[in-house]
């Protein structure tokens, strides 16, 4: 039951962002550091900074950058999605070649502050969310902020640990994004993430809890993922499910079309490690 789910948002397996000569991660709170404007005043990056720096592999910095979105506004349920989505792939990047993940984490020092930090910024950011429904039911951001949290979760625990818990959370993440998806049939970044939990219990699990899980269907989730890449929609909504048809693609082993995606990918995020990298080998590819 390991693999119920993968991010959902953003499902590329690239490296950690860089760490310090220690090998400890170097982030706002270890440091203090932030950047100041003329006056010396510390500037609060914005979202699209913090994003870009996810898209580009550097979790450590995004979530550093997400960490002071949430500070300078508390009640900032995307800078809570950012930060646990790279606090999570600090942790998968560097557990991705270990054998038994579990084990490997326990013996993980750097591992154990993020783990920390992820699992107390996944509560806080819940917490806002399910308030924020309990006074308006309507509320389609907390809707999918409180998905999007919840499958972060559940990947952390079943597909970066192994370890079989997170059940709840991810009923609770498939019934969020399929009443943002009833409201607002055309919202992009709650149609990839659907498209993610189709995918993988239709791919992964066996057939025969499948159905307890609420089903999959691939060949849909696909189609769902492809039409999200080609809709009009903002720069990193378009990202996200560009970057979701790319692994699709990966998965699929339909190599000429990931490659076109990756290069598609390559001229927004030029920097990305894992994109460079595939491109590299696949420089033959027409």
């Amino acid at each position: 039951m390991r693999t119920i789910v993968l991010l959902l948002a953003c499902t590329l397996g690239v490296s950690a962002g860089a760490a310090s000569p220690t090998g400890v991660w170097q982030t706002t709170e270890q440091t203090g550091a932030a950047a100041s404007s003329p006056s010396g005043i510390p500037e609060v990056p914005a979202l699209a900074d913090a994003q870009r720096l996810f898209y580009d592999a550097r979790y450590d910095a995004a979530a550093a950058a997400a960490l002071e979105l949430r500070a300078a506004d508390p009640e900032d349920l995307a800078a809570y999605e950012l930060r646990t989505s790279a606090l999570l792939f600090q942790i998968k990047s560097t557990l991705a070649n270990a054998g038994d993940k579990d084990k490997a984490f326990k013996q993980c020092a750097p591992c154990q502050p993020v783990m920390t930090a992820f699992l107390g910024d996944t509560a806080q950011g819940q917490k806002l969310a399910r308030a924020r429904l309990e006074a308006d039911a309507h509320d389609e951001a907390a809707l999918f902020f409180l998905g999007k949290l919840d499958l972060n979760y559940v990947w952390m625990q079943l597909g970066t640990l192994g370890r079989k818990t997170g059940f709840n959370e991810y009923r609770e993440a498939r019934r969020s994004l399929q009443t943002v998806l009833r409201r607002n049939p055309r919202h992009v970044r709650a149609r990839v993430a659907h498209a993610w939990i189709e995918y993988i219990v239709d791919t992964e699990m066996p057939f025969g809890t499948k159905w307890l899980l609420g089903g999959g269907d691939r060949k849909r989730a696909l189609r769902t993922v492809q039409e999200a890449a080609a809709a009009d929609t903002d720069f990193f909504s378009h990202a996200e499910a560009i970057f979701a048809l790319w692994d699709l693609q990966v998965r699929h082993k339909t190599v000429s079309a990931a490659v076109g995606t990756a290069r598609m990918i390559a001229r927004d995020f030029p920097d990305n490690p894992e994109v460079a990298r595939f491109l590299q080998a696949h420089a033959a590819v027409p």
